[in-house]
């Protein structure tokens, strides 16, 4: 389905902002303050992941599981999941050994709110408190299911995943790299985590192969769209749009595809890539429009 075909922005602002309402209530549940002497730690986690954004991780989880009739507190608690997962490469991305970011969301990044010691210490947690949510029998009655939640956000998150892009991010400062090589290296750091999100929501509703390859290659393309799409953002949008600081990719002389293609292309080449997100989806039908206009939300954001 094209995208101006799909539905009006307003019903995906609307479905989105309950989605982070539902989601939020979940995260509030499941990293409650205690009256102990970790408390500074806690509190440095929710300030992390209870700080705004889009929740465009929890919306996919979300609304891939309605398409398979999942129960809506169970697929809430895996989008409060890969929201802490999200949560925590961004506070440790913004760490001066890393990006070295003071704005996250138009806030004081963790490290900047408390410190470097407490931001570290709050990564660590919410990575590891995001794969306990998964495990835990309340996300999902089948073992089996839960087993799956948690392998595939380990392959997502780990050196063939989020944290090797990273790596493969710093080393490639300054230096001139392919088309492909770019390719590769955001689908790693950021599209493996969105595919992951879509493919939870299947995985949940324990879909059949074919429905959850085919939401797997909507999740792909939408990665690889929502990332080139940043990159336009970085070079286009105002810290106040953004939340952070803006143009840090070009001064640190990052490797995008805005850098190899200009922005005309590099926005076209999103826009491409949102519309194959959309065919992907054509065996679902209408049941799918939300879906599709995240698509068209991701290459027409201001932030």
């Amino acid at each position: 389905m094209a995208l101006d075909t799909v539905r009006k922005p307003d019903a995906l602002a609307e479905a989105m902002a309950e989605t982070a309402r539902l989601v939020e209530a979940q995260l509030d549940a499941l990293l409650p303050v205690p009256e102990t002497a970790e408390v500074r730690l806690i509190e440095a986690m929710r300030y992390a992941v209870l700080n705004g954004g889009k929740r465009l991780r929890a919306f996919l989880v979300m609304e891939v599981a309605k398409l398979f009739s999942v129960n809506r507190t169970c697929a809430a608690r895996v989008g409060a999941s890969v929201e802490m997962l999200h949560a925590y490469s961004l506070v440790h991305d913004d760490l001066p050994a890393m990006d070295d970011d003071d704005l996250r969301r138009g806030q004081p990044s963790c490290h900047k709110k408390f410190d470097e010691a407490t931001a570290i210490l709050a990564g660590d947690a919410l990575q590891t408190r995001a794969f306990e949510v998964l495990a835990e029998e309340d996300t999902h009655a089948d073992s089996e299911a839960r087993i799956e939640l948690v392998l595939a956000l380990a392959l997502a998150a780990g050196m063939r995943g989020m944290v090797g892009g990273q790596m493969i991010d710093m080393e490639s400062e300054g230096k001139d790299l392919t088309g492909a090589e770019i390719t590769r290296l955001q689908a790693l750091k950021t599209g493996r985590l969105i595919q992951y999100a879509a493919e939870a929501g299947a995985i949940l509703g324990r879909a059949p192969a074919a429905q959850r390859h085919a939401i797997m290659a909507y999740g792909r393309d939408l990665g690889a769209a929502f990332q080139i799409y940043d990159d336009v953002l970085d070079e286009t949008a105002s810290a106040e749009e953004m939340g952070k600081t803006a143009g840090k990719d070009a001064a640190a002389g990052k490797a995008t595809m805005v850098r190899i293609l200009g922005l005309d292309r590099a926005r076209s080449q999103a826009e491409t890539l949102a519309e194959q997100a959309c065919a992907h989806l054509d065996s679902f039908g209408e049941r799918a429009d939300l879906l599709r206009a995240l698509a068209r939300f991701t290459v027409t954001r201001k932030s």
